[in-house]
């Protein structure tokens, strides 16, 4: 009989959008990461930045906003990795650009994720208590079905997931609240039901899971009493009012080909948000054309500037189901019973992956940003000392926006914002 594995995403995070002036410039694609060349850590940050973008380009056709966590879509594929061979090990590596093998690519995530776990010792959340950006991840197991023990290894020592057992045959709907449960608690309520029903049935036999959550506040917060309401510009011609937020600071700027970046960033000055403000009528060119180098490009080309910055409050939640996007962008086998290959997972070929879902929540507001991911697999059987006068950046039509982790170049989030007020 054929067993399922089912791969589920979820994500949180709140902040707030940016204004821009008039784009001139045009730069080489650069690497996104400013670690050595070359390096696995380097290996592995441009590879996830390229496949972030690739998602982009591949979920931008869906309507209204957008918001997702490439990193912990990784993550999670990545511990579903582990267990894949032959081709579907590498038509996973292809897709998700990982450019290390193996024995390298896990221990550099544990690298990644010990870096990431390092931030903000002494810096704000936005909700006046300390900063938070915290990582974890879990194995859910059918209750004595066997799994090899080198897999299962792999995944405590590089991932910190230790086997939790649940009993998915007797039990799939009390199994799917436990595993939503643990999902809300690691992002503080901002991801509910991430397992859908009748995802999870008597043929799972394994659910990975990662749970990203981000609560940070803005190195230069918004003051409150200069929010007042002001137009946004939708793509179709029409206007939406919606709160909008003012100050002028010294911020990182850029004037790219059609489009600016404004760099806000959070408090400890270890990670930012990148906002990318196209021309106005130019945005479906510009998120055509949007790929990893043109953003390490632009954050390379990021000065000091003073800022007048004038950015709309927002908050939306996405969610996505990725089985049909994934094997559209070249991970067939993985979701193929019988072609797909988990032996690395229980010794034989009897495991295929069933979902693979994703679910995010971004809210913006004066004093910073919350953000939460999770992610789960379910296998189943089967400047100088003169400063120029302040620019113009105002965000009053649509706009893209990552978060990022400055050191390593890490992309965590990007987003696409359409209409601030859905």
């Amino acid at each position: 009989m054929n067993k399922r594995l089912t791969i589920v995403l979820v994500m949180v995070l709140l902040l707030p959008p940016i204004a821009c002036a008039e784009p001139v410039a045009e730069w080489a694609d650069e690497p996104i990461s400013g670690l050595e060349a070359g390096s696995d850590e380097a290996l592995l940050v441009e590879g996830n930045g390229a496949f972030a973008f690739d998602l982009y380009q591949a979920l931008k056709g869906q309507e209204g906003n957008l918001f997702y966590s490439p990193y912990s879509i990784s993550l999670a594929l990545a511990m579903t990795y582990a267990g894949a061979r032959n081709e579907t090990a590498q038509q996973m590596a292809d897709t998700l650009h990982f450019l290390l093998e193996q024995d390298k690519l896990h221990p550099t995530f544990e690298w990644l994720a010990a870096e990431l776990a390092s931030r903000g010792e002494e810096a704000a959340g936005k909700d006046g208590e300390g900063f938070r950006l915290n990582l974890v991840n879990a194995i859910w197991g059918q209750k004595d079905y066997e799994f090899l023990s080198d897999f299962l290894n792999l995944l405590a020592e590089n991932y910190g997931a230790g086997l939790r057992t649940l009993d998915f045959i007797a039990e799939p709907e009390e199994s799917r609240v436990t595993i939503n449960a643990w999902v809300s608690n690691q992002t503080e309520g901002r991801i509910e039901d991430l397992i859908l029903p009748g995802m999870i049935d008597t043929l799972t036999r394994l659910v990975l899971t990662n749970a990203i959550y981000f609560n940070a506040a803005w190195e230069n917060p918004f003051d409150e009493d200069r929010t007042a309401d002001g137009p946004f510009y939708l793509i179709d011609g029409g206007q939406v009012t919606v709160p909008t937020m003012k100050q002028t600071h010294i911020f990182g700027y850029a004037r790219g080909n059609g489009y600016q970046a404004v760099e806000l960033p959070y408090d400890g000055d270890e990670l930012s948000m990148v906002v990318l403000l196209p021309a106005s009528g130019n945005f479906r060119a510009f998120e055509e054309g949007l790929k990893s180098g043109q953003v390490g490009g632009t954050i390379r080309h990021l000065q000091s500037r003073m800022v007048s910055l004038t950015m709309p409050q927002f908050e939306f939640d996405s969610q996505f189901k990725l089985k049909d996007t994934l094997s559209a962008m070249g991970m067939r086998d993985a979701f193929v019973f019988g072609d797909a290959d988990f032996s690395g997972m229980t010794g034989n070929r009897e495991l295929y992956i069933s979902h693979v879902v994703h679910k995010a929540f971004v809210s913006v507001d004066e004093a910073g940003t919350e953000a939460g991911a999770a992610t789960a697999v379910i296998p189943g059987p089967g400047s100088s000392g003169f400063e120029p006068p302040p620019v113009e950046v105002t965000i009053d039509r649509p706009f893209i926006f990552f978060i990022r982790d400055i050191e390593t170049g890490a992309i965590l989030f990007v987003g696409r914002v359409l209409n601030p007020k859905t």
